[in-house]
């Protein structure tokens, strides 16, 4: 029978402080964000891998500190700076002279005015390639968070909150079935849920266990085994 079309809507994300899961994974990590008063110069780089959880993260701060949260490649009006500063996806102004002078006035604003500022990248400033020497030299004054690869704990709970945020139901056989075959990245759980998601949708029927096991066979092998 053919499958239905679909239309691949984007989830909304909970990003509260209780929807972020913590374990061995990223909880140096957040201990690090959550003691963002001693950070060192006021400032503090998040790296980790692609859906790993620093926006969430990031949000849960913003909560916090009252923080505006915005793309590191955005220009920013210096008149106007809020009580603390997100900036994501540093990495992408490594070779834009117009975006790193941007960012470095806008750290150099921030720090006159003591507003602590969080930086969101997958890895640290001194691998994103700036050619700003001056910005280069600021960025290797913050502190540095990192949150490693999940473990097991943390993928099945990342997996619970994905599938929640599309209004998915993963049973405990689910939950165990996929734990025991996927790679350990967050990346993968990411593409997962989406297929199993789509495959459900396209048939009509909430997510079932052939819905899984299409969707892991779609998955690359695990690098690390």
């Amino acid at each position: 029978m053919p499958r239905q079309l679909t239309f691949d809507l984007p989830p909304r994300p909970a990003m509260g402080r209780d929807d972020f899961f913590v374990s061995t994974a990223n909880g140096a990590a957040v201990a690090l964000i959550d003691g963002w008063r001693d950070w060192p110069h006021g400032k503090m780089v998040l790296t980790g891998a692609p859906g790993a959880g620093k926006t969430h993260l990031a949000h849960v701060w913003a909560a916090q500190s009252g923080a505006r949260i915005v793309a590191a490649t955005e220009p920013q009006d210096l008149a106007t700076l809020p009580p603390a500063l997100v900036l994501e996806n540093c990495e992408e102004v490594a070779g834009d002279s117009a975006a790193e002078e941007g960012l470095f006035h806008l750290h150099n604003a921030c720090v006159g005015e003591g507003i602590p500022m969080l930086f969101t990248a997958t890895t640290a400033p001194s691998r994103w390639g700036l050619r700003l020497p001056d910005l280069a030299s600021r960025m290797a004054q913050a502190g540095l968070a990192h949150i490693d690869p999940p473990d097991d704990q943390l993928l099945m709970m990342v997996l619970v909150k994905q599938a929640a945020d599309r209004n998915m139901a993963l049973t405990p056989n689910m939950l165990t079935h996929i734990t025991a075959r996927m790679p350990r990245d967050f990346a993968a759980i990411t593409t997962l849920i989406q297929q199993a998601d789509a495959l459900a949708l396209s048939e009509k029927k909430p997510v079932n266990m052939a819905h899984i096991r299409a969707a892991l066979a779609d998955l690359p092998d695990d690098p690390s085994s």
